[in-house]
């Protein structure tokens, strides 16, 4: 399991849990606070639109303020995704495999999981994930 036995439950590092703990629901409050603050923008452009009478198909700022609608409820639905990320990331530090990559069964630097605390997976792993756009050199 190599470090990542420091974040569970056998006694290594009982310190190292509760930081771990405690940046995962710092990142969660954070979180929640985001959709709280997107919730309102969301809500405060239906209404600006409800006091007029728009038609997006010929109102010059029709297409705008759908976009604004669409680009708001795309990052609240990330925050949303971010707080399952974050909730499945405390089970895996209950179960004690957090700190685990899930590709290749290495450990996760603590220098990526204080930066990315629901991290799954390595360094390596993530540089590799075909998912993601090649990096410029």
């Amino acid at each position: 399991m190599g470090d990542a036995s420091q974040y569970g439950h056998d006694g290594h590092g009982p310190a190292a849990f509760a930081t771990a703990r405690a940046r995962l629901a710092a990142d969660r409050a954070d979180t929640l606070a985001r959709t709280a603050a997107l919730g309102r923008d969301f809500d405060a452009i239906v209404a600006a639109n409800a006091l007029v009478a728009v038609d997006d198909e010929h109102d010059p700022e029709g297409a705008s303020t759908a976009f604004e609608r669409a680009h708001v409820a795309a990052l609240m639905a990330r925050a949303y995704e971010h707080l399952e990320e974050l909730d499945l990331a405390v089970e895996r530090l209950e179960r004690g495999d957090y700190g685990q990559c899930e590709d290749c069964g290495g450990a996760i630097p603590t220098e990526r999981l204080e930066i990315r605390p629901a991290a799954t997976t390595c360094v390596r792993c993530a540089r590799s994930d075909p998912r993601r756009p090649p990096r410029p050199d």
